[in-house]
């Protein structure tokens, strides 16, 4: 490879570094009204009336929307519409972010005193707020069951593994919100131009979602709308579906007012209104022979999905496939159930509900390690996965699977019998602090999988202009994650042209066909693709060109470091283009990428669950302050196995962030209710991981086990890269307290009271 894997300057960085990249909050049109939001602010009642006429009466107030204002549908929902957009008078309140009006005003001042104004009359209902309660179905949150969907694995014999197992471990999980603490919160400005185009400036990780949304609540259609997606400032799956219920409020409004209206979100109502990581609890029954090998999982798991179901059903998918971690069961029974309350809605972040189960299941794996008197190291390496094994939904594995290899790595990078021994050390000598380690070992499902495999494909345009540059529009965003660098290396590849000469071009829909949402680990797989298959067609075009022109052998062809060597001379790449553009050669071209067909019964939950997955293990290094409850991630080794590596930089602070906000999820961030209202609003209270929270070494490496249909051999990284951290820090705790941890985020209050009961203090 020429480029691919090599350190490369990142092509968006310096105008991000100076300032100048344009992102949502910075976009201004001339008369432009700002948009106010006016929320229920109770957690469960029946609307009885709306008054806005003392917010009219405010100078500055252009226009108030209500469910009246609402041209076309007023609901919401990408596999259920059960949400409005404005609550209609008659109609249930469901959580306390339920909007019930919005005001479009001169300035962002006014509009906020306007919010205040408008009065309405909420009848309270009994508020739905725990798993337990939603589950006696007394008061109904939603649809005709706070139950409100069921996935399931049903696979061989459980009931025979259970009999013929040498240990059997039941344990409890449960694991709290997270907030995914971008640092960009939500916005959008939309402008209705005098062409009748409605032009929808967001910050998003699925500008089509957001196309197709606004296209129902306004009843225009999809040639009316055009949504440009701006730099977004982060996502983490926050930005997936959620910028649909934003970006309609100033589209609304803009509709109404034909004005351009901008509404930026201020920390406290993203908090309150957007979607988090699901709370959860799990109950888990596992089957060990003595020699440590895995003979069946039985495991009942709710997620807490809020008041609305938004993606929850495909979020419960991909918890039902990874409920028996990265190991071969051959015996499984699993049910995961989705449980509507009267709290914040809860939908896609990072890993997408595999971080709950995982933590269960490799504190299981730990726990069996200890009873059995095995290594935690080697009871994962008995039972990973390799190739030619099945994955507990029955998947045969034919090609890249780096399991073991990941492993491996980390137990070479670590040194870990010395590391052992240091802790051992550290602990014989110190009464109050404890060093403790612990292994995770997991895998992810890349792509959408069979459950949204009609989503499951990516478009992209290659354009090669006469001087050389080239402009790349794909489907998929870029939200920090280094997408556009990525995608301009797999085309300086592939045309030989330098990384420089690479514009990577904002999603318009308007422009390139729905590529489906940028999650799932899924940019680099399907976009690559895309971006390979169209430069691959203009190198033939070239080629093909240059081939007659000069009288040689297409092998006689090259494409390198900016210059295209033909037999023995040699022109620059931008030489190249001109030539080929005076003679009509074909520079622009389209590629367009999309999975081969899955196999999976959704009756049993067997079969090909995803067209590829990643495996990782991560060795994590803690400190616990037996006296405070404080714990201190002090170092981590981990490894993926990614098939190819890309773009080297980004994989490897993918991984360093992964890291660090998997450590937030176990350690720090906690959402704090009163009656559904969440009191934890902001970054002063809200605690989320600092600089000065970060461990001093985190050591990377990488698997490259290719995968025949990635591009170059290429999987996914963005999501495993925090999946690992999570469960083995909180096996490191365990290993320094000596006891068992099986509530995530780790509460000081509850380590303390563990060593009390302990005699440790």
């Amino acid at each position: 490879m020429n480029i691919i894997g090599k350190k490369v300057k990142r092509i968006d960085g310096f105008q991000k570094a100076i300032g100048a990249a344009k992102y949502a909050s910075d976009y201004y049109f001339h008369n432009m009204l700002y948009a106010g939001v006016v929320y229920a602010n109770v957690p469960h009642g029946i609307l009885k009336k709306i008054d806005v006429s003392k917010a009219y009466e405010l100078p500055g107030v252009v226009y108030i929307a209500t469910y009246k204002d609402v041209p076309g549908t007023n609901k919401f929902g990408h596999i259920i519409k059960d949400m409005n957009f404005l609550v209609p008078v008659g109609e249930k309140v469901r959580f306390e972010g339920d909007v019930i009006a919005l005001v479009a005003a001169e300035t962002k001042e006014i509009a906020e005193q306007a919010v205040k104004l408008v009065e309405f009359e909420i009848e309270q209902l009994p508020s739905v707020l725990t798993i337990e309660e939603a589950l006696k179905d007394e008061t109904i949150v939603n649809g005709s069951s706070n139950i409100g969907f069921h996935r399931k694995i049903r696979r061989g014999n459980v009931d025979k593994a259970f009999n013929d197992a040498d240990l059997i471990l039941e344990m409890e999980f449960e694991t709290g919100y997270q907030e995914h603490a971008y640092l960009e919160p939500q916005g959008a400005v939309a402008y209705f131009t005098p062409e009748n185009i409605m032009e929808i400036y967001v910050s998003s990780q699925c500008p089509f979602y957001v196309h197709e949304d606004i296209a129902n609540i306004l009843n225009l259609p999809l040639n009316k709308i055009n949504v440009i997606q701006t730099e977004t400032g982060g996502g983490f799956g926050g930005k997936e579906d959620v910028p649909s219920y934003i970006a309609s409020k100033p589209a609304l409004l803009s509709y109404l007012t034909k004005r351009p209206v901008k509404l930026i979100y201020t920390r406290e109502m993203d908090i309150k209104e957007t979607s988090k990581r699901h709370p959860s609890k799990s109950y888990y029954k596992v089957a060990f022979k003595k020699d440590g090998t895995i003979l069946g999982v039985k495991s009942r798991t709710y997620l807490d999905m809020g008041a609305y179901s938004t993606l929850s059903p495909i979020v419960m998918y991909r918890t039902t496939v990874h409920s028996c971690s990265t190991y071969k069961v051959p015996n499984v029974h699993v049910d995961v159930y989705g449980i509507y309350t009267n709290k914040v809605p809860c939908g896609a972040f990072r890993g997408f509900g595999s971080p709950q189960v995982l933590f269960a299941m490799e504190s299981i794996i730990d726990e069996a390690a200890k009873k059995l008197g095995i290594d935690p190291y080697e009871i994962r390496l008995k039972n990973t996965l390799e190739v030619g094994d099945e994955t507990a939904t029955g998947h045969k594995l034919t090609h890249s699977v780096g399991a073991k290899k990941t492993l491996e790595k980390v137990f070479e990078m670590s040194n870990y019998p010395k590391l052992k021994k240091k802790v051992e050390e550290f602990n014989k000598q110190n009464q109050y602090k404890k060093l403790g380690i612990g292994w995770s070992h997991i895998f992810y499902g890349v792509s959408l999988g069979a459950g949204g495999q009609h989503l499951d494909g990516a478009s992209a345009e290659v354009h090669v202009h006469p001087d050389g540059t080239i402009n790349v529009m794909i489907g998929n965003t870029e939200m920090g994650q280094g997408a556009k660098t990525t995608m301009a290396i797999i085309v300086s590849e592939i045309l030989g042209q330098d990384v420089s000469k690479i514009n990577i071009l904002q999603p318009q829909t308007l422009v390139v066909q729905d590529s489906g949402p940028t999650v799932a680990s899924r940019t680099t797989f399907f976009s690559g693709n895309a971006v390979k298959i169209a430069s691959e067609k203009i190198k033939t075009n070239i080629v093909e060109f240059l081939s007659g022109y000069f009288g040689v052998g297409k092998k006689e062809i090259e494409f390198k470091n900016g210059k295209v060597l033909i037999r023995e001379k040699e022109l620059s790449f931008n030489e190249v283009a001109n030539l080929c553009n005076k003679n009509n050669v074909k520079l622009s071209e389209f590629g367009w990428y999309k999975t081969p067909k899955l196999h999976f019964d959704h009756e049993t939950g067997t079969g090909e669950a995803y067209i590829a997955y990643t495996f990782s293990t991560q060795l994590s290094l803690v400190e616990v302050d037996l006296l405070t409850g404080k714990v201190d991630l002090k170092e981590a080794w981990v490894c993926h196995d990614i098939g190819k590596v890309i773009n080297y930089d980004g994989a490897v602070g993918q991984v360093h962030g992964g890291v660090i906000q998997g450590m937030g999820y176990a350690i720090m961030e906690e959402i704090i209710q009163d009656n559904g209202k969440i009191l934890t609003n902001n970054f002063n209270n809200y605690i989320i991981p600092t600089i000065k929270d970060i461990p001093a070494n985190i050591h990377v490496d990488f698997v490259e086990s290719e995968f025949k249909e990635g591009p170059f051999g290429a999987k996914g990284l963005g999501e495993p890269s925090l999946m690992s951290s999570p469960p083995s820090i909180a096996n490191a705790i365990s290993n320094a307290i000596n006891k068992r941890i099986n509530k995530i985020p780790v509460s000081m209050n509850d380590l303390i009271l563990k060593n009390k009961e302990e005699g440790i203090i």
